[in-house]
């Protein structure tokens, strides 16, 4: 976990064949419902509410896709920890 101006973040990348899908962000965008600040998903320069599945989807994020997944209250580590074990488990599909 590494810390910036818009909070802590961690890097992840995307370990599943089917990439970041509507299945594995419904899984993602559950997570945060137990956040107290925003979280975010950044893949490049796009950014997207890691709240919305929608939001989600638009950044396309394939198999191999490196993101950063961003909190901006600090009590909320357990959801940036929780996210990065899902990406990294490759949503269970694997």
């Amino acid at each position: 976990m590494t810390s910036s101006e818009q909070g802590k973040y961690c890097l992840a990348t995307i370990q599943n064949e089917l990439g970041l899908h509507a299945r594995s962000a419904a899984l993602v965008a559950g997570l945060v419902q137990n956040s107290r600040g925003a979280v975010w998903i950044e893949k490049g320069a796009q950014r997207a509410d890691a709240s919305s599945i929608i939001d989600i989807l638009t950044l396309a994020c394939e198999k191999g896709t490196e993101i950063k997944i961003i909190i901006e209250d600090p009590a909320d580590s357990d959801v940036l920890d929780a996210i990065v074990q899902l990406i990294a488990s490759g949503f269970g599909e694997q």
